[in-house]
């Protein structure tokens, strides 16, 4: 027997939804036809977030109470208008991403079940080069939603000193994300460096609060300020997209004015319509504020120079970067770990998951 569907009309686009009555999150019952009206409902703002980026899905096909599947390349059976971008992954292979152009995309991606959306920083363009700047503001384990919020009025600060505009948003989990529109005109590997400088100057003016240890075990309990996602091929869920929780949170943008008094679970596909319909897509204005980071590279140059900080560790799956520490683990760190003349022994790269 067939499943049940519904068709959706989206713009000049038929987008075919199944099973529409399966319920998605359990906690108040939203189905997947909640979730694709949902994404219609803030159309502007998903569709701005996700623009020609190279877009990787969450795809929950059981729902949000069932199992993640995580998925770089573009499921079969897309419809022919929708399109896509190249890319090229640490290993070295390469994979056809979905890249949004309409709010017709994104129902069609949930019509493949995919409830959160996790955009590159660079565009279809120009993939290797970045147009933004990603501040993430990750609460361990002692820390919540509250540290965060304390620790996003120091990066504003620096973010002003700087003449930088930050766009913040919640993260839809537990912490706080801050967006900078750049040039795009610099490397992965030079805006990592500039956010590496941009956290370090953070953690300068609140130790207490904040580190830039790449090791867990290392942080304590403090919020972290990933720099390595803006390493390439990482990724973030994009303003507007819903979490896989069974509450449905979504990664809401919200004022710098409101940021200290709002809760996680003020945003959810339940509220945000609403919301959207009244204030629009804070995030509105992004594109028009573009920034340069040679200021922190300046700073980095700093760093190096004068407080004899260098690179610090990538994520697991990439290759060995020049001038990167050794990466290993502190508290496993002993002789064995090196070689002849102090050099690092080669790590073995882990499979990487395409």
């Amino acid at each position: 027997m067939a499943s049940p569907f519904i068709e959706l009309q989206v713009g000049d686009r038929t987008v075919k939804i199944t099973n529409p009555d399966r319920v998605y999150f359990s906690a108040r019952g939203e189905t997947k036809l909640d979730l694709a009206r949902y994404y219609l409902s803030v159309d502007e703002g998903i569709t701005r977030a996700l623009r020609e980026r190279p877009c990787m899905l969450h795809r929950y096909p059981d729902g949000a109470d069932g199992e993640k599947i995580y998925q770089k390349r573009l499921p079969k059976g897309a419809p022919e208008w929708v399109e896509t971008v190249e890319v090229r992954f640490p290993s070295g292979r390469t994979a056809d991403e979905l890249c949004v152009t309409s709010v017709a995309d994104v129902a069609w991606a949930v019509q493949m079940s995919t409830v959160e959306f996790h955009p590159w920083h660079s565009r279809r363009a120009d993939t290797e080069r970045p147009d933004e700047l990603r501040i993430d503001l990750d609460p361990q384990p002692g820390t919540g939603l509250a540290e965060a919020k304390q620790v996003a009025v120091v990066v504003h600060e620096v973010l002003d000193e700087l003449g930088a505009q930050g766009w913040p948003k919640t993260s839809g989990s537990r912490g706080i994300h801050i967006y900078v529109r750049i040039e795009p005109h610099f490397s992965f590997r030079e805006v990592r460096r500039a956010a590496l400088a941009f956290a370090r100057e953070v953690e300068r003016r609140a130790p207490a609060l904040v580190t830039t240890a790449w090791w867990k075990e290392e942080r304590g309990e403090q919020i972290f300020i990933d720099y390595n996602q803006n390493a390439r091929d990482r990724t973030i869920a994009s303003a507007y997209s819903v979490r896989g929780f069974p509450w449905a949170p979504v990664s809401a943008p919200v004022t710098w004015d409101e940021l200290p008094d709002v809760e996680m679970r003020d945003f959810t596909i339940a509220t945000m319509p609403a919301r959207f319909a009244e204030l629009g897509d804070l995030h509105a204005g992004i594109d028009d504020a573009v920034w340069s980071i040679e200021p922190l590279l300046d700073w980095a140059d700093r760093d190096e120079r004068d407080r004899g900080l260098g690179d610090a560790p990538y994520p697991p799956n990439f290759p060995k970067q020049e001038g990167e520490p050794p990466r290993v683990q502190p508290s496993k760190m002993n002789k064995a770990n090196w070689g002849r003349e102090g050099h690092p022994v080669t790590d073995v790269e882990p499979q990487q998951l395409d």
